[in-house]
């Protein structure tokens, strides 16, 4: 119903059909359109969800993992060498910012995986923010990578299996029980995280 009011499904046809125009660019092409909106500080889960509609969840999840480490690699790099004044000005009144900086100064890496697992902090501050603080470029690559991974199957494959069950009138249980269990993985990480978290807050306060 939402999908037929809002016009979701003719506009992720012409996605669709544009994509598939590119022939084996499409991919590439989704790629670096993923990673601009993040430069951009858009949004990113209508395109991750358009993924899993687009090109399954193998490819799905690749082209959505690629796409968002590299847009978060290229906001760092702009925030570290490009802009750092423009960027420093902006975020130096934002609390939450600050509180990443001092996190980030005493904690290094675990804050980078931490901040990718729990939304503390929105993630277009996370990637113009981590910029400024003295963090590893790679350690922050990484970690980014690895922790945004979890998300990114839960939405890739989720949205495969809606896709496929319109088409198919019946239940991809595969790819549900795929969802299920990265739900359920991605559960135990937050809630891990967020232990991790209050301890080194613990921590410093004492």
């Amino acid at each position: 119903m939402l999908a037929k009011v809002f016009g979701l499904g003719d506009r992720l046809g012409q996605l669709r059909g544009w994509i598939d125009s590119l022939g084996a660019w499409g991919p590439v092409v989704f790629v670096f359109l993923y990673a601009a909106a993040t430069v951009a500080a858009l949004p990113g889960s209508a395109l991750t969800i358009a993924a899993g509609a687009l090109f399954g969840s193998v490819v799905g999840v690749i082209v959505v993992s690629i796409g968002s480490t590299l847009g978060a690699s290229l906001a760092f790099l702009v925030s570290r060498y490009f802009a750092r004044d423009a960027m420093s000005r902006w975020l130096s009144n934002n609390g939450k910012f600050r509180k990443l900086d001092v996190m980030t100064e005493k904690h290094g890496a675990i804050m980078v995986a931490i901040t990718r697992l729990v939304p503390i902090f929105p993630f277009s501050l996370a990637n113009y923010g981590f910029g400024l603080t003295r963090v590893n470029f790679w350690t922050y690559v990484f970690w980014s990578w690895l922790c945004m991974l979890p998300g990114t199957v839960l939405y890739v494959v989720g949205a495969d299996a809606f896709t496929k069950g319109l088409q198919r009138g019946a239940v991809p249980w595969p790819l549900v029980g795929a969802v299920l269990v990265a739900a359920i993985v991605l559960t135990f990480l937050v809630r891990y995280a967020r232990r991790v978290l209050q301890e080194r807050e613990s921590g410093a306060e004492g």
